[in-house]
């Protein structure tokens, strides 16, 4: 039970610091970058696919059922 609340927050950590970057990256949309070139840059930072990861390790741990049968639990 105390790795799936480990494994939630790790999850839930890697999503704020990917959505921190994405958010700071904002700012090439003012220098002149459009949002086709945007979208491409921060899909190839590491720092931004962590918000993808971290959405995946929470949707795991949430869904895997730790034993139980038809329950959505931490």
């Amino acid at each position: 039970m105390l790795v799936r609340y480990f494994f939630f927050l790790l999850g839930f950590g890697l999503t704020v610091v990917g959505f921190m970057y994405i958010i700071i990256y904002l700012n090439l949309l003012s220098i002149g970058y459009n949002f086709l070139q945007y979208v491409k840059f921060i899909s190839s930072r590491l720092e931004c696919l962590n918000a993808v990861f971290g959405i995946i390790i929470m949707i795991l741990v949430v869904t895997m059922s730790g034993g139980k049968k038809d329950e959505l639990c931490l």
